[in-house]
């Protein structure tokens, strides 16, 4: 009889005992089983996952970019608490006191903020108001500057809920000699407003005293009279639970007759600067003779160039760096139009060692032309000298290395930021008179406006 041993056991697996058919299950991957497929059917499944990748991507950014805004500080959204509605076309409004003043197709009309409610209108003259400034004299009394659709500057005062019509500031006989105001100006406490006017072919700055002593003089004096005829009627129905009220046949508030307010007075003509000519001057003697006083230098109107040293630098010029002039088109020099003016208040470069002023009225203007490198500074108390038709000469000038494009003055009225045409930001301390900072924006930029925070 034969016996084992030892007991029976399974033996070990080995690449010997694996079938031969289905050597190719285990050995192929299981996604090429798709391989089989015809080759349109490939070339379909192809494209589907293509399609199917980029709509993950797509997506996965998106929600990327949606997290991401989630942790963002999101804005507060305020709603209207009340509304003005107006029959006719709001073109602008201001906000002054208690009371916001808005400029319509025909005249202007008030609201007052307290109770949301209209207090009167003035379309007397049945023009559209385009732009419109205002400020608080005190004692319920506001100046309006406002400019209509044909460039006429129109001044108001505004006292006891009555629009009174002061003057229209650049009204002439002649329509043809007529100017147009394309910007205005109110200083700061009301004492002086200024206007840029533009005619065919020139433009010139006007600067005027307000008498606003005598205006809320006049006021107090005739208060039951402003009171009487301050507005027809009023009519202050309310619409809606939220405050929504409907303007319709505002009351028009009558020019009071009784009241006779003085009317501003013309200090300043400013024009731009001339273009710079040869000279007529035979030595140097005889340019410094020419000059007032040492505060005129900047201008460059002293000089000892003839006139065929202009035309012979010019011609020069032209032919060393004639195939970039053809490519720029170069075009002459043009009188500037247009003007950035400012009211400054005291300070050591305008005030002069006689000079009593107050620190919050201002003392002079900082005008500069389109296109021009000079920062001119005038004082407001050139009227005094019989200058105010002739063409001024300004009292400071801050010469800039590029034409000025921009400027902006502090609240305090000390620093002034000048921007360039090159791009570069200079701050001032008028005050002392020197530059603070000079920084440079990157090249090929443009700066339209700068604003002090």
């Amino acid at each position: 009889v034969n016996t084992w041993k030892h007991p029976l056991g399974i033996p070990p697996p080995s690449e010997n005992d694996w079938p031969k058919d289905e050597e190719d299950f285990f050995l192929l991957d299981p996604d090429r089983e798709r391989d089989a497929l015809p080759q349109p059917f490939r070339m379909i499944s192809k494209l589907v996952m293509q399609v199917f990748e980029s709509a993950m991507e797509i997506t996965e950014k998106r929600e990327m970019l949606r997290e991401a805004q989630k942790l963002k500080v999101q804005p507060q959204k305020c709603f209207p608490t009340a509304e003005f509605q107006v029959t006719e076309r709001a073109n602008c409004l201001a906000v002054s006191g208690k009371y916001v003043f808005v400029g319509l197709s025909e005249g202007l009309a008030a609201f007052n903020t307290c109770d949301f409610k209209h207090v009167c209108a003035w379309d007397a003259a049945k023009t559209e108001i385009c732009a419109i400034h205002a400020l608080d004299l005190g004692n319920e009394c506001h100046v309006l500057l406002a400019v209509d659709e044909m460039g006429l500057a129109w001044l108001f005062c505004f006292h006891k809920e009555s629009f009174l019509l002061v003057k229209i500031l650049n009204e002439v006989e002649d329509v043809s000699q007529r100017s147009t105001c394309v910007e205005e100006v109110l200083s700061r406490g009301g004492d002086y407003a200024g206007i840029l006017l533009q005619g065919n072919t020139k433009a010139w700055l006007e600067i005027y005293q307000l008498p606003k002593d005598s205006w809320l003089t006049e006021m107090e004096k005739n208060a039951g009279a402003a009171d009487g005829l301050a507005c027809s009627e009023r009519r202050s129905s309310c619409l809606s639970e939220v405050g929504t009220f409907l303007l319709q046949e505002l009351p028009v508030s009558a020019v009071q007759a009784d009241v006779e307010l003085d009317l501003p007075v013309l200090l300043l003509t400013v024009r731009p600067p001339k273009p710079i000519t040869g000279t007529s001057f035979k030595g140097p003697l005889e340019a410094l003779k020419e000059m007032d006083d040492d505060s005129m230098l900047g201008l460059g109107y002293n000089h000892l160039i003839k006139d065929f040293q202009w035309e012979l630098q010019e011609a020069i010029f032209c032919s060393t760096y004639q195939e970039y002039l053809e490519a720029e088109g170069v075009t002459k020099e043009e009188i500037p139009r247009h003007a950035t003016f400012h009211f400054l208040l005291p300070s050591r470069i305008l005030m002069g060692p006689e000079m009593e002023v107050q620190p919050d009225i201002p003392v002079g203007i900082g005008v500069h032309w389109d296109g021009n490198h000079n920062f001119c500074l005038y004082l407001l108390n050139h009227s005094f000298k019989g200058q105010a038709d002739s063409d001024l000469m300004p009292d400071v000038v801050w010469p800039c290395a590029a034409p000025i494009a921009c400027s902006a003055v502090s609240s305090c009225s000390r620093y002034l930021a000048l921007a360039g045409e090159d791009a570069t930001i200079t701050i001032w301390d008028k005050h002392l008179g020197y530059p603070l900072s000079v920084t440079a924006i990157l090249e090929e930029r443009f700066i339209r406006s700068i604003h002090f925070l």
